[in-house]
């Protein structure tokens, strides 16, 4: 298990295990993506499935990270590498049009778009620390974008066949990476996932917003921040907490937010089981409250208020463990 955002490679678990689980995500994607073309063709009752520019570039943007992924695995390249790689992803998600619109400003909406590509394939990276996180939660994150994006009207048959056969990949791989584990994703498992979740997410939901309302929009920002609310909070964490050590966040080190339920005495599979139920209960709160239609400032005010006081429950945690950390 590899923190492959970080320069110094740090494994919970002293086996060394196969790195492959990552290719077969790939695999079935393109499977998937190859079977909205192929299908029709075969079955002419089935109506023929257009391919457009959006879709091509998340097909893009997924080869790349699953590339940058493979290339760290294979040769472990130097992080200057993999960074611009991942902003490669992101100017292919630009160079599409699929860009967060959350300003009038479009230059300061193609930064975001970039950071948000950068920081969720980061955030992928980072989290893949301990066995059967990363692939459970990746899983709750594309059912949920599946469920806005129907919400929306903007469910087509090319994202859903592909996000199906990546969900498939997911469970597959989870067989054989649930505590103790037998395979790891690796870089190219997680690079993948993460510009694939962030290019679905940039399409599917950071533009959902009312097209009636204001220009700036809370509830665009509410969303994608509950849907990732894991990984996001990890990263967020564990990076600050290294930076107010004197110590560079790209460094890799047992810090991690499963690392310190783990010093509290929880098992390897209990750590992975309640990351899994945190995630599928800010995935269900954000979508609940979009179903129910409420007011803006209820809405809001439920979502984060929810994710404020996850996010200090995790902080009282990792503050609870500093002591022990310091030592490691």
């Amino acid at each position: 298990m590899r923190n492959g955002a970080e320069t110094e490679i740090i494994r919970w678990a002293s086996t060394s295990k196969p790195a492959f689980g990552g290719i077969s995500f790939f695999i079935l994607f393109l499977f998937s993506f190859a079977l909205c073309a192929i299908y029709p063709q075969i079955n002419s009752e089935v109506e023929a499935i257009g391919i457009n520019k959006h879709q091509l570039a998340i097909l893009l943007c997924s080869t790349v990270g699953f590339l940058i992924g493979l290339a760290d695995d294979a040769y472990n390249t130097k992080p200057l590498l993999k960074f611009s790689g991942q902003l490669f992803c992101g100017v292919i998600l630009l160079s599409a049009g699929i860009i967060i619109d959350v300003t009038p400003f479009r230059l300061v909406n193609y930064v975001f778009t970039i950071l948000w590509v950068v920081g969720v394939m980061n955030s992928i990276n980072m989290l893949d620390n301990m066995d059967g996180i990363v692939s459970s939660i990746s899983g709750v994150i594309i059912l949920a974008i599946l469920v806005f994006a129907n919400m929306q009207g903007k469910l087509d048959p090319f994202f859903f066949i592909t996000s199906l056969g990546v969900v498939a990949a997911l469970i597959g791989f989870l067989f054989y990476n649930w505590h103790p584990s037998k395979m790891y994703m690796g870089d190219t498992g997680s690079q993948f996932l993460g510009a694939f979740l962030s290019a679905a997410s940039i399409h599917f939901i950071w533009n959902l917003r009312d097209v009636n309302g204001p220009e700036f929009q809370i509830r665009q920002f509410i969303t994608p921040l509950l849907v990732f609310a894991i990984p996001l909070i990890d990263t967020t964490t564990v990076s600050i907490r290294r930076i107010m050590r004197g110590q560079s966040p790209f460094v890799g080190g047992k810090d991690h937010i499963t690392h310190h339920m783990a010093f509290l005495g929880f098992k390897d599979g209990t750590v992975a089981f309640i990351y899994l139920l945190l995630s599928i209960l800010s995935a269900s709160i954000i979508l609940f409250v979009n179903m129910k239609h409420w007011e803006t400032k209820y809405a809001n005010a439920i979502s984060i208020g929810y994710f404020f006081v996850l996010f200090m429950l995790i902080q009282l945690m990792y503050q609870k463990n500093a002591a022990r950390h310091d030592k490691k």
